[in-house]
């Protein structure tokens, strides 16, 4: 009977999927019921945002707990994720409280929708609400029938959102057509929200004895004070995509992802740059996945390192290398499209790596490629080329010394005789290919001629 052992690195790596496995399954099997569940959303609204939401929303509704906190922090993100998370609040089985906090934290442009979508929506102190007009792709207004549309639409659905919940439609539909935005105070005295409230006591307190309509069905809102509070994080999987979802990782991500193919294409054999780059682009592009991305961005950047390349092969003066850092810096800049400065990547990275890029391929990889030019100075390749001494007849075959060494050689071009000088043209396992030395032309005659 045959025992297959497996190899000490794949039996490690059973250890930790049995580990993560059963840390996830003991998160999972929590105790929710009739509890109050928390979440944290102060992330731009993208992906990850919306399955997080859904995924703690789906967890509340089968533990049973008495509601969901949505404790929310964001500038806006995108349409799709928000329309999403709309749905998913709407149709939940359990209330949803979306809580605008903490101090200073806003919710804006696709907040305003997730924060009116609530079946109980409040504030914390100082924090504000609103600008929610919807933008192009490159962060200006969105012109002719395309654009009357698209702000039609978006009135639409946040004046439904706040009739649906009794809250002021008028001030949410000029959200969207005039960009109003309101403080905490504002909200409250317009009734845009339910109420103000410092903390998340406070929060569950003013909540409980309040009717609202889950599932389309009304529901007394109690003991959500007294019941134990459960904080759903995001799952280390969740947090990963978060820190993807920046564009200044999936700027970073792209770039060095286009930098490692191209020194796997300039200098093969090098195995690391070529697998780095393939995961990076990969990563960079899910990250613009969950980004308005702007694609003109990214063939600029794709641009630069086809510059980058041409400047390596050809060996000109430069030009393609500024061209290529030009089209680098120009494509980081426009990356991400919207006229929210923190869904931008930052100038100061964009001219940093344009800079570090172009300066690696002008000189590194530019000395990278002419070394591997050049001829072997070592091994048996470095013998060809080379004088040897026939140290017999070479008809056509025989001996010759070099290096110190007697080889066996071949004449290719016709008998050599033995103390020729030859040259090694080839070299075949242990037999050197040779061909006679060219000889110096004979010094002109100085004898004078015949009359």
């Amino acid at each position: 009977m045959n025992t297959i052992v497996a190899p000490r690195r794949v039996r490690l790596l059973l250890i930790i999927a049995l580990v993560a496995g059963g840390l996830a399954a003991s998160c999972a099997a929590r105790n929710v019921r009739d509890s109050v569940m928390i979440l944290t959303a102060n992330s731009d609204v993208n992906p990850v945002m919306q399955r997080y939401i859904d995924r703690g929303i789906g967890d509340a509704e089968q533990g049973g707990a008495k509601a969901v906190v949505i404790r929310l922090d964001t500038p806006g993100g995108q349409s799709d994720s928000m329309d999403k998370i709309v749905q998913r609040i709407q149709s939940a089985k359990v209330p949803v409280i979306v809580y605008v906090a903490p101090s200073g934290a806003r919710a804006a442009s696709a907040g305003t929708f997730i924060t009116l979508a609530a079946h109980v929506a409040a504030m914390a102190p100082a924090t504000n609400i609103g600008a929610a007009h919807p933008v192009s792709a490159t962060g200006g207004d969105i012109g002719g029938t395309l654009g009357t549309k698209v702000e039609n639409d978006a009135a639409a659905k946040i004046r439904a959102l706040a009739e649906a919940h009794g809250r002021n439609a008028d001030w949410a539909e000029a959200a969207v057509r005039q960009s109003v935005s309101a403080t905490v105070n504002q909200a409250v005295q317009q009734h845009i929200v339910d109420y103000e409230a410092t903390n998340i006591s406070d929060l569950l307190t003013k909540a409980d004895g309040r009717t609202v309509t889950v599932n389309n069905r009304p529901r007394t809102l109690s003991g959500l004070a007294s019941a134990p509070r459960v904080t759903e994080n995001m799952t280390l999987i969740e947090r990963l995509l978060l820190v993807l979802s920046d564009p200044n990782i999936a700027f970073l991500l792209l770039t060095l992802g286009g930098l490692g193919l191209l020194i796997e294409l300039i200098h093969p054999g090098i195995f690391f740059p070529g697998v780095f780059g393939v995961i990076a682009l990969i990563l960079a592009f899910f990250a613009l996945g969950t980004l308005p991305v702007n694609w003109a961005g990214v063939a600029l950047i794709g641009l630069a390192f086809a510059f980058f390349a041409a400047e390596v092969y050809v060996g000109g003066f430069g030009a393609l290398g500024l061209g290529g850092a030009i089209s680098l810096v120009a494509g980081g800049l426009i990356l991400v499209s919207g006229s929210n400065p923190e869904l931008q990547v930052s100038r100061w990275l964009v001219m940093a790596m344009g800079a570090v890029v172009a300066a690696f391929f002008l000189m590194v990889v530019r000395t990278l490629l002419r070394a591997r030019r050049m001829p072997a100075t070592v091994g048996v390749q470095a013998m060809i080329g080379r004088h040897a001494i026939a140290r017999s007849d070479l008809a056509p075959q025989g001996f010759v010394f070099l290096q110190g060494e007697r080889w066996k050689a071949v004449a290719e071009d016709g008998p050599v005789r033995s103390g020729e000088t030859v040259i090694v043209t080839a070299v075949r396992g242990l037999t050197l290919t040779v061909r006679r030395r060219p000889s110096s032309p004979a010094p002109p005659s100085t004898m004078p001629t015949a009359p």
